[in-house]
């Protein structure tokens, strides 16, 4: 059990001291828990921050149980075994998509504070999030960061069931997972700590990760 999300990050980095400083770099923190996660990482390694906005998007009548998910770029990924045991039309689907798509458009104008979405070519890509249970949302943005051309993508996970993970593994060129228990049953069993991250809390992070970068260079 972790004892809050910044621990998690401060054990991920351990694992992945070898892009320490590497100049292709880049750690994209899926909002809002990945986001604490990430920071512990980018204070370790000396690499930029930044977020890849992602939402899931849920079952009628129970938000919680991922479809699927869309990314701030359009890519959607559909779970295509949950969407088996339903009977949905493709306006269904397109309503819950566009549902998705407008708190994605919140978070990128308060998150990006205009600016881009960082140039990912020929880069070395770290994914974090603060744990995988579906997976819905980390396979969007894995989707989403190919397109982009990036020359690796790494996926970096504290914990996450065996399925997911082994799906995972599949998709990314490496992945650095630290728990995988069983029996799994939701992300924040296993951390003691697991209150949500604000918005202003993520801000927060962006801004102090910034700043210590350009206190090392």
């Amino acid at each position: 059990m972790f004892k809050n999300r910044e621990e998690a990050g401060e054990l991920l980095a351990q694992e992945l001291v070898a892009f320490r400083n590497d100049p292709d770099g880049i750690l994209l923190a899926l909002p809002r828990g990945g986001v604490a996660v990430a920071y512990q990482l980018s204070l370790a390694l000396h690499l930029p921050l930044d977020v890849l906005i992602t939402r899931k998007i849920g079952a009628p009548g129970n938000p919680e149980y991922a479809l699927g998910a869309v990314s701030e770029t359009g890519a959607v990924y559909w779970n295509q075994e949950a969407l088996s045991g339903l009977s949905l039309t493709d306006r269904d689907l397109a309503a819950a998509v566009q549902v998705q798509q407008k708190e994605v458009a919140r978070r990128v104008a308060l998150y990006r504070q205009g600016r881009p979405f960082p140039s990912l070519k020929d880069r070395t890509v770290i994914i974090v999030d603060d744990g995988l249970a579906t997976g819905a949302t980390f396979f969007a943005s894995v989707a989403t960061v190919r397109q982009a051309h990036p020359r690796r993508i790494i996926g970096a996970i504290p914990v996450g069931p065996r399925s997911t993970i082994q799906e995972a593994r599949t998709l990314v060129d490496q992945l650095v997972v630290l728990r995988v228990p069983e029996p799994f049953f939701a992300v924040g069993n296993f951390y003691r700590d697991f209150e949500q991250v604000e918005d202003r809390e993520v801000l927060q992070y962006l801004n102090l990760a910034e700043e210590a970068l350009i206190s090392n260079s």
